[in-house]
């Protein structure tokens, strides 16, 4: 799709910045004036991004320009062929629709510069360089409002075409020279393309910057470029990828541990297979089931989930997209009163297999495997006054004790019949729920520890607990100062043998990491390939002394040379003669 690096992201403001434009102090929006205006957004929860551009001619991505070499007037080549002649807005807003999602993100320029709509300003567009001379936006607009799905613009600010962008990529630099370029110039042009966008097309949602990171946020002038995107339209939001932090933050491809801190905006961005723009030969579709989960999985962290869809060179989404969004749609009409709108979920962990999101009194607990006994959540101090499954089957079974410690533990005892993809538990309470923080303490048992990656606590923004394909882990490990723990109780002083199972793709091997409770109690292991990501091996690290009493076991990473860390399974700790 778009870069192929992590982006770092400031996460110091969640509200407009208070910015300069053109020597004019803007005004500062308060925290309640942000949270109206981002309201919708916050609330839809669902969207679909959509790649789309010349580049569905060679059907193999988005980044093919780049990934092939291509010099620019060979890549010009394809705009003559592409003649999406099946396009139908109204078509794609109804999949959009049907799938349950509540706004759709196009490109209206990717990196390769070809504008999707009658831009004035350029003969490189749909309008100009192809036979089909359809402002496809437009009609897409017209889609949308009918259907009252909120039309939203991704913008490249990257532009491997325009003569004035730079840098040149490493291929072209003899081809195509850079003298008398001007990345200025090319500010103007792109904020040029901007108003065209944000004048013509109706109200827009999001401008959905992408392609930033060659340059800080004074070479692009974003400051100047959003008091501008602002001024056109002043309830939009902007996303935080021109080098300003701006009101949303993007993981991409990855969903974080935990909600973002101070309350900051997200939405992870992920694709359907492999690729964003259309790919003839990628077909590894992500299941019905892992797209739910993912949705449900997000709305339990406070985020939103932008879906992409990549249509093919003749303008039609590819069935394989189609078929899983319809079935996504079927859990959602169901189930969506659970994930529009929702908050995160009050519990900082839950002790089973499923997620949680809220809504003023009431939680939705949503179970992905049920246990014979049923699901407990610790820790819920509010009174339950309702319990029932959300598919209006049947009440809930409930029955509420106190643990060891006086904690309240509430128990769900199962359906008759459980939905395979998620069941939802519906609690209604006495009012907002007020929850006691409950670690998962592990306790020794007959001289072991087993530290499950279900049952671990994580920190950071990017590792997660994952069980999909194969996978009962923490994986998406790719930021060094995320860590794992668990909370356990040692019986007795002693010491006792490490042993971790992991996973590895060979090419992601050699980071470091320690295993322990301090500095003078920890050990050390090096990552080795295992062959793949859910190709698991146990591997015995040597010894820690522990002493008696509560203390708390992390993983920590030291180096991560490759980008990734690993795919953790579990710790076992046994207590040494």
């Amino acid at each position: 799709m778009r870069c192929r690096m992590i982006h770092v992201v400031c996460l110091l403001c969640c509200v407009i910045p208070a910015c300069r434009a053109a020597g004019v102090e803007a005004k500062k929006e308060t925290p309640e004036e942000s949270a109206k205006r981002t309201q919708w957004w916050q609330e839809a929860k669902f969207g679909m991004f959509i790649h789309w551009g010349v580049y569905a001619v060679p059907a193999d991505g988005e980044w093919y320009m780049n990934n092939k070499q291509v010099q620019v007037a060979d890549y010009e080549k394809y705009a003559p062929q592409f003649n999406p002649v099946d396009f139908d807005a109204k078509e794609w807003v109804r999949v959009a629709k049907g799938a349950g999602m509540k706004y759709i993100t196009i490109t209206s320029k990717h990196h390769d510069g070809f504008c999707m709509w009658d831009t004035k300003l350029t003969d490189y567009s749909i309008m100009k360089a192809t036979p089909l001379k359809r402002d496809v936006l437009k009609e897409l607009a017209a889609a949308c409002r009918e259907e009252g799905i909120r039309l939203c613009f991704y913008h490249s600010i990257m532009d491997w075409h325009h003569p004035d962008y730079l840098p040149r990529r490493e291929w072209e630099k003899t081809t195509r020279r850079a003298d008398g370029a001007d990345l200025n110039r090319y500010i103007d042009y792109m904020k040029g393309q901007l108003r065209e966008l944000l004048r013509g097309y109706g109200p827009i949602g999001v401008i959905w910057f992408d392609g930033g990171w060659e340059h800080n946020a004074q070479e692009l002038r974003s400051v100047e470029v959003d008091a501008m995107i602002r001024s056109l339209q002043p309830g939009i939001l902007i996303n935080d990828r021109n080098q300003l932090p701006e009101d949303f933050s993007t993981p991409e491809q990855t969903i974080p541990a935990g909600a973002m801190s101070g309350g900051r905006l997200w939405e992870t961005c992920m694709t359907l297979n492999n690729n964003w723009g259309w790919a003839k030969n990628d077909h590894n579709w992500k299941s019905v089931e892992d797209l739910t989960r993912k949705l449900i999985d997000i709305a339990h962290k406070g985020g939103n989930f932008l879906l992409n869809v990549g249509p093919t060179e003749k303008g039609k989404i590819p069935q394989e997209s189609v078929d899983r969004l319809a079935a996504v749609g079927q859990w959602m009409k169901v189930n969506g009163e659970s994930i529009y709108g929702s908050t995160k979920s009050p519990f900082k962990k839950l002790p089973f297999d499923g997620r949680c999101t809220a809504k003023g009194d009431t939680l939705y607990i949503h179970v992905f495997k049920w246990p014979a006994e049923g699901v407990q959540v610790a820790g819920l101090k509010t009174e339950v006054k309702s319990a029932s499954f959300l598919d209006g089957k049947a009440s809930a079974s409930i029955s509420v004790a106190k643990d060891e410690n006086g904690v309240p533990v509430l128990t769900i005892k199962p359906p008759a019949k459980a939905d395979p993809i998620a069941t939802v538990v519906v609690l209604k309470l006495a009012g907002a729920p007020d929850v006691e923080t409950v670690s998962a303490i592990q306790t020794e048992k007959e001289g072991k520890f087993s530290l499950k990656a279900i049952d671990a606590e994580v920190e950071g923004q990017t590792a997660h607990y994952e069980n999909n394909d194969g996978k009962d882990n923490i994986g998406f490990w790719i930021d060094k100062n995320d860590y794992v723990f668990w909370p356990i109780t040692v019986k007795a002083e002693g010491d006792y043998s490490v042993e971790v199972t992991y996973a590895c793709e060979d090419g992601s091997a050699g980071s470091e990491f320690t295993v322990g409770i301090s500095e003078a109690a920890k050990v050390s292991g090096k990552i080795d390939g295992t062959g793949a990501w859910n190709k698991f091996k146990a591997v015995s690290l040597g010894k820690i002394h522990l002493p008696a009493g509560k203390q708390t076991l992390a993983v920590k990473a030291t180096s991560m040379p490759r980008g990734a860390m690993m795919n953790l399974k579990e710790v076992v700790l046994k207590r040494m003669p």
